[in-house]
C-alpha cells in the first residue's frame, strides 16, 4: 500500500475509534480538534442540533494578529484560549474533547491545555 494512503486509513481507523464513544449532548457539547500542516481548527458542535456553536482557528484575524513569529505549537495555545472565551461568551462550560483521531501530543495537547486554564471543564 502506499505510504500516504496507509497515513490516511490510519487516521481514518483511529478517528473512528475515538468517534464512536463521543457525542455532544446539549448537556455536554463536543470540542473537535483538526490539525494540519499549517493550521489547527477547533470547533464546539451541539450534535443533537447539528450545529456549530463556537470556532476558532490560526486563520482568524484575532490569532494571526499575536502570532507573527510564534511556533505552531503557541499559536495552538492562542486558538485553545480564544475557543474559550468564545465560549463562555456563549455559555458553554462543559465539554467533551474529541481529538478527531489525532494524537494527544503537541498541538493537540496544548490547544487543550489552554483551554481548560482559561476556563473550559472537560
Amino acid at each position: 500500500m502506499n505510504r500516504i494512503k496507509l497515513k490516511n486509513v490510519r487516521y481514518a481507523r483511529r478517528n473512528r475509534r475515538v468517534r464512536k464513544d463521543i457525542t455532544g449532548t446539549p448537556a455536554r457539547l463536543r470540542l473537535t480538534v483538526f490539525r494540519s500542516l499549517n493550521h489547527i481548527y477547533a470547533q464546539i458542535i451541539d450534535d443533537v442540533a447539528a450545529t456549530t456553536v463556537v470556532s476558532a482557528s490560526t486563520m482568524d484575524a484575532d490569532v494571526r494578529a499575536k502570532a507573527a513569529g510564534l511556533t505552531k505549537t503557541e499559536e495552538s495555545r492562542l486558538v485553545g484560549t480564544l475557543l474559550a472565551e468564545r465560549a463562555k461568551a456563549a455559555k458553554v462550560s462543559k465539554v467533551a474533547f474529541d481529538r478527531n483521531g489525532f494524537l494527544y501530543h503537541g498541538r493537540v495537547k496544548a490547544l487543550a491545555d489552554s483551554a481548560r486554564e482559561a476556563g473550559l471543564d472537560f
